[in-house]
């Protein structure tokens, strides 16, 4: 028999990738995981038939908690928020059966659910919760857990379009790479959807556009602007961040910028840029790691 110790580690990455779907942050979700230990600690063990169950009952229902005081800290965020990213490297599921619920983009249309709708979403979807463990989890009916799970793919699906293949994303982000590394407006504005958008967080700790920037010429502009007044002495490197390319700024060795992208059929259609230094902090314990 496993101690409880041994036990919690097993469950470790399930209840970490549980928590950061919810959360949408690696601190927070650690915060929550810790929380979940000292609850396992001081539980009545002896009652406890399935321990992954338990344990992911216990980080849902704490993340449902902690969601309602995120979202309150967010309306007062300065400038737009983005999720923080997180290295996919070694674990491309982080703990679920399927990456899903991974993408910075997904990630940030998670945020328009409900909390419950999020969480059964995220039990079904990434970790292969039937419809009556969700219920179990969120205190409700099976009927009603069907319900949540439903109404939040059917929400993401219309928010979110058409999803490429991955040989045609990555044939789009090259051309919209080459364009931007040549400097070539045209190539960018063809590279993006008519629709194109730039999100940047930083988290009003460092210089980065308040406010969403929307339409094709716009958004190229802004790309060109950033690289000229902010890329001298900034090396590039491509990273894996939540399941998929992404392309981290770095100068003297620190990360300034992770830059990830939606791509639809159409072009990109979203630009993320993760500029806040909290948020960029793995990355950077990363990147020492490998100097």
């Amino acid at each position: 028999m496993n101690s409880p110790v041994e036990t919690f580690e097993q469950q470790r990455g399930r209840m970490f990738g549980i928590a950061y779907r919810m959360l949408g942050s690696a601190s927070e979700a650690e915060d929550i995981v810790q929380d979940a230990w000292l609850r396992w600690q001081s539980a009545d063990r002896s009652d406890v038939e399935e321990p992954g169950a338990y344990l992911a009952t216990i980080v849902t229902r704490l993340s449902l908690t902690a969601l309602d005081s995120a979202r309150a800290r967010r309306e007062v965020y300065v400038g737009p928020w983005l999720p923080e990213p997180v290295s996919t490297v070694d674990d491309p599921a982080i703990g679920a059966e399927r990456a899903e619920a991974m993408s910075l983009a997904v990630l940030l249309l998670l945020e328009r659910l409900t909390p419950a709708e999020r969480a059964a979403y995220v039990l079904h979807e990434a970790f292969g919760y039937s419809f009556r463990q969700v219920a179990d989890v969120l205190d409700t009916t099976e009927a009603n857990a069907r319900q949540l799970g439903s109404r939040a793919r059917t929400h993401l699906e219309r928010e979110r379009g058409v999803v490429v293949t991955r040989a045609e994303r990555d044939r789009l982000l090259a051309l919209f790479l080459a364009a931007a590394e040549r400097g070539d407006l045209a190539g960018l504005e063809a590279a993006l959807s008519e629709d194109a958008e730039s999100i940047s967080d930083g988290g009003g700790v460092v210089n980065a556009a308040r406010k969403v920037v929307h339409g094709r010429e716009r958004v190229a502009q802004l790309i060109l602007g950033v690289l000229e007044k902010f890329g001298q002495g900034i090396e590039t490197t491509a990273v894996e961040a939540n399941g998929e390319l992404a392309m981290l700024g770095m100068r003297d060795g620190h990360p300034v910028a992770l830059w990830t992208v939606d791509i639809g059929p159409e072009g990109v259609r979203r630009l993320m840029i993760v500029m806040n230094p909290e948020k960029l902090e793995l990355f950077a314990a990363a990147a020492l790691s490998h100097s």
